[in-house]
């Protein structure tokens, strides 16, 4: 199996085609990248900017660059020696504009009698044989259909009509009660919906690749890709909405002649990838969350603690084990009910249990689930404790629950397949989607895949955590920064400082409200925090990111019956930023005081991710300081000839500060160089301690299968470091003479002071020399 060393992620869209990606194939090669690695490529929703919504899975989108643009990316990297990791993605397809996906559109004409009746996954008696397309703004609308050319026509929106179901003097009415489908009010879908989506997306309805003749259809073209030679391998998008996520691996493997695979799985603290999941890793959350918490000042917890509670006007401060109980059950009895009742809807009727009662126990069960789903038999433990809690929770429920309990173990049974199907959804749109935008006392810890009740991590649990990480998930994908991610790595590098100057942010933070006042103490926590990551931004994209926040979190405001004063005055705070001389002073106050120490936790940790096990990925751009925040923020566009130039001011021997940009890109380079060129240093993991007074300000470990690998050195909570007095007497000691791959300074092996080796950088990543 040919694997990666490291990935460069590329967000291919018209603006940036397979084409343009192919001419960055040299650049990428001089960075020190060994895979490109790029975003959906096959054809999607007209005018998609992700690519997520296919709705041709037979061809490579022509908006994208085409077959003929995947073939150029692929010459172009084959030239330069890289790899290509597609991403794919087999749960769902867009079905936005029906006559852009010809599956959907032929199930819409054809209903249960369709070929694809089988594709997607419809509960056709609960809609009375008709699939639900909740588009109408009421039903009230259907007043406005008409019939035009042979179709059904609502505004925009086109549908096919079914044989002989149209004649003169119909009115359009009368036609659509013909049809295999169902114009439905928006609203309805969340408790009337018939068919899986992808979360609570309408647009996006869920596929069954668990039918071999889907998964062949759906994965022609990408098959082609493996069969010429033109990609290496593989991201799977959303494994778990997958009705068997192990049974789709061992048939993509095979199907792809034993390729490199990675699943974009979330593992929760102590969470394992299941043994039977034939694939090389996840895609990186779970290493981001733990190169994170390297950074965060464990001191600072019981002070934002207090500060959280103030700012709920509470005596203590949120308790988030009850928080995102609580937000699951918003998303499972609101945006996701049609979920779970089609799940109470697979309860036999010979059981006579109660409906209502049947939806609040399944419901119940996943809103106590500590995971995101079970593979049954694999993960029954979680399972079984989960209807216990939920009977502990719900004595009115305990003899549903016990009722339940043998079809929820039922691996065989089509409620247990469902059910593991669901349980992500809710977890996702309740924890990452809600309770991450409410529980906001360090924005640093609310990121995709991490549990932000684990404040910070020493040194120790860090090392711990990476020599399993070498041991058992080597190839695994290592990420700071993605395109889910809520805020860039730059961002909660920045973020990350707060917890060293808890006394600076509260003083920030009281002077803005009060100049500016947010009405939702949380929720202006994390939107100051925000802009104080993202600074220097613009107006449009701060505005953005605050309301889209506030709407996720869904406290003072919400997405479908918005709170217009509530946002008004979201608004003027973000305004004031730059309308207001006084906030905006406050602002350029707090990012100079956070600045520097921000900039030394965005290199130290950007070369952890890079040099510790696993196979580290770097985010289109963010080879220099990117303050993006959440999506679309983090797919803008980049100046890859600003990179290029500056990329070859180094090498022809360009010494920045480390305050500068490009020390980002120098340490990005001369590790990824490093780790491409000289593997015989990267075998193992040897943590690497310091001895004096600030040893635990630095975190170093040793590659090499024993002594004399690559060795990385990264400072750890700066502010306090030099608050404390600075490294006075620390070392560590070398086993071996080295030299720094990033200042070309040699040492002698022996003790080295951690003032002569950080003296230009806070990081180094030192190589034998003997």
């Amino acid at each position: 199996m040919k694997t990666p060393v490291s990935t460069y992620r590329l967000q291919i869209r018209p603006e940036l085609t397979l084409q343009d990606a192919a001419e960055l194939t040299g650049y990428l090669r001089s960075l020190g990248i060994d895979w490109v690695y790029v975003s959906p490529i096959l054809t999607a929703e007209e005018g998609s900017d992700h690519g997520y919504d296919v709705t041709d899975p037979s061809t490579v989108d022509p908006a994208r660059g085409g077959p003929e643009g995947l073939a150029a990316l692929s010459e172009a990297a084959r030239e330069q020696g890289l790899g290509i990791l597609a991403d794919i993605v087999p749960n769902h397809m867009g079905v936005a504009t029906p006559g852009q996906n010809a599956w959907w559109w032929q199930l819409l004409k054809e209903g249960r009698g369709s070929r694809y009746a089988e594709a997607f996954d419809v509960d056709w008696d609960f809609g009375g044989g008709k699939i639900r397309i909740p588009v109408l703004g009421s039903d009230e609308d259907l007043e406005q259909l008409t019939v035009v050319d042979g179709e059904l026509h609502y505004y925009d929106h086109r549908f096919p009509l079914a044989e002989g179901t149209f004649a003169d003097g119909d009115s359009p009415q009368e036609v659509h009660a013909r049809q295999h489908y169902q114009l439905i009010g928006w609203r309805r879908a969340d408790a009337e919906l018939n068919y899986r989506r992808f979360f609570a997306v309408n647009t996006l309805a869920g596929v069954r690749v668990e039918i071999p003749w889907v998964f062949d259809e759906s994965h022609q073209e990408i098959v082609r890709w493996f069969r010429e030679g033109l990609v290496d391998g593989l991201r799977i998008d959303h494994p778990d909405g997958l009705a068997d996520p192990e049974g789709y691996l061992a048939r993509l493997r095979e199907a792809t002649g034993g390729a490199y695979l990675l699943v974009e799985k979330i593992l929760e603290p102590g969470e394992q990838l299941p043994d039977t999941f034939d694939c090389e890793g996840t895609t990186g959350y779970d290493a981001l969350a733990d190169v994170d918490r390297l950074f965060v000042d464990p001191a600072a917890e019981e002070y934002l603690d207090s500060l959280d509670a103030r700012l709920r006007d509470a005596d203590a401060p949120a308790d988030y084990e009850d928080m995102i109980h609580g937000t699951k059950r918003r998303i499972a009895d609101g945006i996701l009910r049609s979920e779970i009742l089609r799940l109470a809807r697979l309860v036999p009727p010979s059981m006579d249990l109660p409906a209502d009662k049947v939806a609040d126990a399944i419901a119940e069960v996943i809103c106590c689930f500590p995971i995101y789903r079970t593979y049954l038999p694999y993960g029954q433990d979680v399972l079984v404790e989960s209807i216990r809690r939920a009977a502990e929770n719900r004595a009115d429920l305990k003899a549903v629950l016990e009722d339940l309990t043998p079809l929820l173990l039922d691996s065989s049974g089509a409620l247990a397949r469902r059910f593991q199907q669901t349980s992500g959804m809710v977890m996702a749109k309740g924890v990452e989607d809600t309770a991450f935008f409410r529980y906001t006392r360090l924005g640093t810890l609310t990121e995709v895949g991490a549990d932000p009740t684990e404040f910070a991590v020493s040194n120790e649990v860090f090392h711990e955590r990476m020599a399993r990480r070498q041991q058992v998930l080597p190839l695994s994908m290592t990420t700071l920064s993605t395109h889910d991610t809520k805020r860039s790595e730059d961002a909660r590098a920045r973020i990350s400082v707060i917890s060293e100057a808890v006394p600076e942010w509260e003083l920030f933070l009281g002077t803005v409200q009060e100049l500016a006042p947010i009405p939702d103490g949380p929720l202006a926590a994390l939107v100051w925090q925000s802009i104080v990551g993202a600074w220097p931004a613009d107006r449009g994209r701060l505005q953005s990111y605050a309301l889209k926040a506030a709407r996720e979190a869904g406290n003072s405001t919400n997405w479908t019956d918005p709170n217009q004063d509530f946002e008004r005055h979201l608004a003027a705070a973000v305004d004031s930023v730059f309308d207001v001389p006084e906030v905006a002073a406050a602002l350029a106050n707090l990012v100079a005081e956070l600045e520097p120490y921000g900039t030394s936790n965005s290199l130290s940790a950007k070369l952890v991710q890079l040099t510790m096990p696993g196979v580290p990925d770097v985010y289109q751009g963010t080879e220099f300081r990117d303050g993006s925040l959440t999506d679309p923020d983090n797919r803008r566009p980049v100046d890859f000839q600003a990179r290029t130039s500056a990329l070859a001011d180094l090498d022809n021997g360009a010494v920045p500060l480390f305050t500068e940009e490009a020390a980002k890109l120098l340490v990005v380079s001369r590790a990824l160089r490093l780790r491409r060129d000289r593997p015989e240093l990267f075998g193992g993991y040897l943590p690497v301690a310091a001895q004096g007074a600030a040893a635990d300000h630095v975190v170093a470990f040793d590659r090499g299968a024993d002594r004399g690998g690559a060795l990385t050195v990264a400072t750890r909570l700066p502010k306090r470091l030099e608050r404390e007095g600075g490294w006075r007497d620390t070392a560590i000691e070398l086993s071996v003479n080295a030299r720094d791959e990033l200042t070309g300074a040699t040492y002698g092996a022996g003790t080295v002071p951690l003032a002569t080796l950080l003296e230009q950088y806070p990081v180094a990543l030192l190589v034998p020399t003997d």
